[in-house]
Formats: C-alpha cells, sequence, structure tokens
C-alpha cells in the first residue's frame, strides 16, 4: 500500500511569502507570512507560516515528501543578466544595486532555502527540495483546485522568470503549457506603470487603481494603445519600451511616459484629482480589453469553455466579471489567492500532479475549502484569553449570538467578526472581517474614514446569501472568492438623476440603491456569496440580519486599518478593535462592547507602525 504524500510549497523573496502543505493533492493548510510577522507584503522567508502549516498537518520537517519552490532563480537571473545586456549602457545603476543580493542569496537560493528550513527544526532531515517555474506554479494554482476536469487556464502578472502571460490546457491530472509573452511585455506591468504614475503603491495599490477607475472616463485609452501597447487581434501584444524605466531602471515610467501624459507622478498622499481618475479608466479598460481577447483566442484554440484564471492581473475583479458577462467562457474559476502567495499552493499541485503523477481529486464546487485554510481559535481558547487579560464580554449561544449582532448591524453598528480559519489569500472572506448595515448611506465613508483610516474612495463588497444572489445582482453563479464585479439588479437601484453635473469623489455622496454603502458609482458591486457549506457560522448571521431587516446582504471588508495585514490572533483582533472606531467585536461566540472594554493601555499609533499601502 503506498504511503500518504505531503508536500510542503514555499513561495517567498519577492512579496507575499507563503507556505502550504498538501496531502495526495488535497489541501490542508496554507497561509501568508504578513499574517504572523504583522509586515505588510512580507518577502522573506516564511518560518512562521511553515511552523502554522507543519503544526496543522501534525507533522515534522522529516515527516514530509518534497518541499517545492515556486519559481527557478537561475532561469529569473538569466532574464535579468539578458536584459542589462540587451539595454547596456542604459540601466547601470540599477544593476549595480540588482547584483550584489543576486550574488549573495538569490543565486545560491538552494542552499539559504535548506538553511532556513533546517534552522526550523535542526535535528530533522530534510526532505528534497525541487523547483516549479512561476507560471507553471500559477497555472497549477488555478487548475487542480478548480472544479473543471477540463479548462483553459490563462496567467497574467508581472513576471515570473521570464513569462508575464501564459496559456494553458488542464487536462485531468496534467497542465500543457500552449504559449507565452516574455519579459519586458507584461500587462501587469503596465497596470503597475499606471499604479505608480497616479501616486499608489506598486504591488499594493493595483486595487486602488481599479477602485479609482469609475470615477473617471477612459479619455487616454486610445493614448495608451497609440503609443504604450501594440495589441494584437488574437490579444498577443507588445509595449513600447521606450515609456516604461522598469527593465533596467529604478522607476516604473520614464520621462518619455510624463511627457505623454502631460506631467510627472503624483505625489504619494496628495489630493486624487479628476486626472488620475480618467488615467484609472483609460488603463483598466485597455486591460478589460485584451484580457477578453486572449482568453478569446485560448478558448478558440482549446476548444473548452471552461477558463482558469491566476497571476495578480486575475485579483482584477472588474475585468472578470467583464470575462464572464462576454460569454466567452461558460464557466470561470479564479485562484482566490491569486498573487504569488498562491504561487506556494500551485507548486506543491504542480509537483503532486506532475512529477509524482498523483492523482486529482476533483470536487464540485472546488478544492479550496471556501480558502478558510489558516490558523483558528476554538471558543474555550477565547475564551481563556479574554479572562486571562480581564476584557468584558458576552458568551452567547449560536442562535443567540446570530440574532443580536443582527439588531446590532440593524442600529447602524460597524463590528469586527473573528471566527474559524484565518483565509489564505488578500479578501477577508468572513472570518476575518469587519462587517455593517449595507443599506446606511453613510457606511462606506465611515468604515473608510473612522475604522480603515483610508482613500474614501475605496468601496466595499457585499457578502450576500449564495442562494439570493441574483434577487441582488446580475450575477447568476457563485461568487464565494469575492473575486467577481456584477451590477446591482436595476430593480434595486435609484434613478440616475441626482449626480448629473457631479464629478469625481463627489459622486460618493448620492445614494445609488437598496444598498448604497456596497453600490459602486457605476452600480456595479465587488460580490461574495457565502453558503453553509464553507462558512456556516457567517451564513447564520446573514439569515438572522434578512430575516430582522429583508436584507440578506452584509458590508464586508477585511479587518484591519490601512497598511496592516489582516488580522490572525485574538490578540491582533483587539489591538485593532481598541484603536479604530469599531462599536463591538465578536470573537467567537464572545461579543465585546467597546463601551465596556478596560482603558487600552497601548498607546502606539498605527500610523507609526505600518507602512502606508
Amino acid at each position: 500500500m503506498e504511503t500518504e504524500k505531503f508536500i510542503l510549497g514555499i513561495s517567498a523573496f519577492y512579496h507575499d511569502s507563503a507556505a502550504a502543505v498538501i496531502k495526495d493533492g488535497i489541501v490542508i493548510a496554507a497561509a501568508q507570512e504578513e499574517r504572523f510577522t504583522r509586515k505588510k507584503h512580507d518577502p522573506g522567508f516564511p518560518a512562521q507560516a511553515v511552523k502554522y502549516c507543519l503544526a496543522e498537518s501534525g507533522l515534522a520537517l522529516e515527516d514530509i515528501h518534497a518541499i517545492v519552490f515556486y519559481d527557478k532563480p537561475l532561469l529569473k537571473f538569466e532574464r535579468l543578466l539578458e536584459t542589462y545586456l540587451s539595454y547596456a549602457p542604459r540601466g547601470i545603476r540599477s544593476f549595480i544595486a540588482a547584483m550584489p543580493i543576486w550574488l549573495k542569496e538569490k543565486l545560491f537560493l538552494k542552499s539559504e532555502l535548506k538553511k532556513s528550513l533546517q534552522a526550523l527544526q535542526p535535528d530533522s532531515n530534510l526532505p528534497p527540495l525541487y523547483f516549479s517555474e512561476h507560471h507553471l506554479s500559477h497555472a497549477a494554482s488555478a487548475f487542480f483546485p478548480s472544479p473543471f476536469e477540463e479548462a483553459a487556464v490563462l496567467c497574467i502578472d508581472g513576471v515570473g522568470e521570464w513569462a508575464t502571460t501564459s496559456a494553458w490546457a488542464g487536462r485531468g491530472n496534467r497542465l500543457e503549457g500552449l504559449w507565452q509573452i516574455d519579459f519586458p511585455h507584461s500587462l501587469g506591468l503596465l497596470y503597475s506603470a499606471f499604479t505608480y504614475y497616479t501616486g499608489f503603491k506598486v504591488n499594493s495599490g493595483e486595487y486602488k487603481l481599479m477602485g479609482l477607475a469609475p470615477y473617471g472616463k477612459p479619455v487616454y485609452a486610445d493614448l495608451i494603445r497609440e503609443h504604450l501597447i501594440d495589441i494584437r487581434d488574437d490579444g498577443t501584444y507588445k509595449l513600447d519600451m521606450k515609456y516604461f524605466d522598469y527593465a533596467t531602471g529604478l522607476r516604473m515610467t520614464s520621462r518619455h511616459f510624463h511627457k505623454l501624459f502631460g506631467g510627472l507622478p503624483r505625489e504619494p498622499e496628495s489630493e486624487v484629482t479628476q486626472r488620475e481618475m480618467d488615467l484609472a479608466a483609460s488603463v483598466q479598460e485597455v486591460l478589460e480589453k485584451v484580457i477578453l481577447k486572449l482568453a478569446h483566442t485560448l478558448c478558440e484554440e482549446t476548444g473548452l469553455k471552461n477558463l482558469c484564471l491566476s497571476g495578480g492581473v486575475a485579483l482584477n475583479c472588474v475585468a472578470n466579471g467583464k470575462l464572464l458577462e462576454s460569454g466567452i467562457v461558460d464557466n470561470l474559476w479564479i485562484q482566490p489567492a491569486a498573487g504569488d502567495a498562491g504561487g506556494a499552493l500551485g507548486a506543491a499541485q504542480a509537483l503532486h500532479h506532475h512529477y509524482y503523477n498523483g492523482a486529482r481529486n476533483v470536487i464540485a464546487d472546488d478544492a479550496m475549502q471556501g480558502s478558510y485554510l489558516g490558523p483558528a481559535f476554538t471558543d474555550e481558547q477565547i475564551r481563556q484569553w479574554i479572562d486571562t487579560n480581564k476584557y468584558s464580554c458576552q458568551q452567547l449561544s449560536e442562535t443567540t449570538l446570530s440574532d443580536n449582532v443582527a439588531t446590532l448591524l440593524d442600529q447602524g453598528s460597524v463590528i469586527g467578526w473573528f471566527q474559524g480559519r484565518m483565509e489564505f489569500g488578500p479578501r477577508a472572506l468572513g472570518s476575518r472581517s469587519i462587517i455593517g448595515d449595507p443599506r446606511n448611506t453613510d457606511m462606506q465613508s465611515q468604515m473608510n474614514l473612522k475604522i480603515k483610516y483610508r482613500e474614501s474612495f475605496r468601496p466595499f463588497a457585499p457578502a450576500i446569501l449564495a442562494g439570493k444572489v441574483s434577487d441582488w445582482f446580475e450575477l447568476d453563479k457563485d461568487s464565494p472568492y469575492m473575486l467577481l464585479v456584477a451590477q446591482v439588479k436595476q430593480e434595486r437601484c435609484y434613478p440616475d438623476v441626482a449626480d448629473t453635473f457631479l464629478a469625481g469623489i463627489e459622486k460618493l455622496k448620492v445614494p445609488r440603491s437598496e444598498i448604497p454603502a456596497v453600490t459602486h458609482v457605476d452600480y456595479s458591486a465587488r460580490v461574495q456569496t457565502v453558503s453553509m457549506d464553507t462558512n456556516p457560522r457567517f451564513c447564520k448571521l446573514l439569515e438572522a440580519f434578512e430575516e430582522k431587516t429583508e436584507c440578506p446582504v452584509l458590508v464586508n471588508t477585511s479587518f484591519n486599518v490601512r497598511g496592516e495585514p489582516i488580522v490572525n490572533t485574538p490578540d491582533d483582533a483587539y489591538r485593532c478593535f481598541m484603536r479604530t472606531e469599531m462599536d463591538y467585536l465578536v470573537l467567537g461566540n464572545c461579543l465585546l462592547s467597546k463601551s465596556d472594554q478596560p482603558v487600552f493601555k497601548d498607546t502606539s499609533d498605527w500610523l507609526t507602525e505600518f507602512e502606508l499601502d
């Protein structure tokens, strides 16, 4: 009888480092290092994430069958050298800055990884260490956990080793690479260039650019297509590199880019103007058109109508919604940890299926278990922690908890909601969430400015009972990972007359539907469907809120402040709760009121503790 195979996947040393353990292809645990270190997008070796994954699996390192890293550093080094040679003598400053790190650490990554792993359990015998290609890791994370026996797979990100866009056909337990677009031509880096130019942080602020786009008009879209990107009929593309500086320089954009768009990049934290909104709308439109063309080409080539997406660009839920709406595909599945963190899981899946020829278990919904793959705390552990710290709480039954919290939400309270296993990926999905009443016209600005301490234009997502989604949104499929944008049902919307003469952020002041706190200015919303199968406690809360209000929807945003990783432990949650204007905190089955808590002695300021994203 064949023994069980446990594989540990690791992603690290760029951004969003993570670890994952699978058993015979089934994911047991996965987590990002940032949640433990409290350093957003932590790129370091994921020591604590590895420790958690091993503990959750009940394993020591020597029990692991194999360890796999999510990309191939030698191929990446080859790309670095070839790029500098092809652009020489330009880029000498960037070359001088990059080389010492490569020659000291990254070029000898295998020995560095072994050293870091051995430090976790010094007396353990290390299992064999393998390396997967970056885009294979992305493709594996998208296809193997998907609910499809066969599917086309599209991976779009900034850059892996060479690939920036890659196309695959997945059948059974195999992935076949079909074609790829190589660095420096990158749709992800084009979007990041505009993220940088509009004053937001690359590899972090792309969400802001997407959220800003509906406030603007795509007045620069033709300029982008004429000068920056040559898009062919099949969706493949080429960038004009004279407008970009990322290949060899220390910035994303060049002086030619600045001249084309009429000025220098916006200073971070300065006022966001209509110009930035229009730039965001323009690059968003271009991105969507390219993705639609690429998807159409891939589905035509393969004859497959199921499509899986991964890579950082797959987190652009507006483009995903347009893709599903287009009719190009029958079914769409997106890896919830689509960025580099998901590469840890994908590398492990690739090794299991491709190297070991392991069997694949296709699960009707998907194999991600709602992406609830991180640490959990029992009600008993939480109560003990509360008592030890002498905090005040009410311990409630399951039914009473749902009813009481639904009442508080109906009364306008903002509540921290901490339940079960932490989410894997960038979205809070009802385990580490801040929740509110979507019918409240002031809720979006209140949560942004007083709770999250972030830009007022940032949209919030509606969490809705899965069976009710088509009653409220133009969506007839589940969206469990908050990765699809859909229009609010027309009968739920208010006439678009009040803001005819308003522009930009002023449009936020006009309620647009029965659920204004989650309805964007273009009448869209980033939908999360909630089911009893994956998150019963959150589902029961939504049912209780619907029974009280006839609305099966709640505002759901991540439990953190700006620049802070999503909370992991009760201690993280309580600190965030006490340092913001949240009204209540729910930890397991314990309800904590802000007004009942002892004087909070932590005087540190989140602004100095966390680097702004």
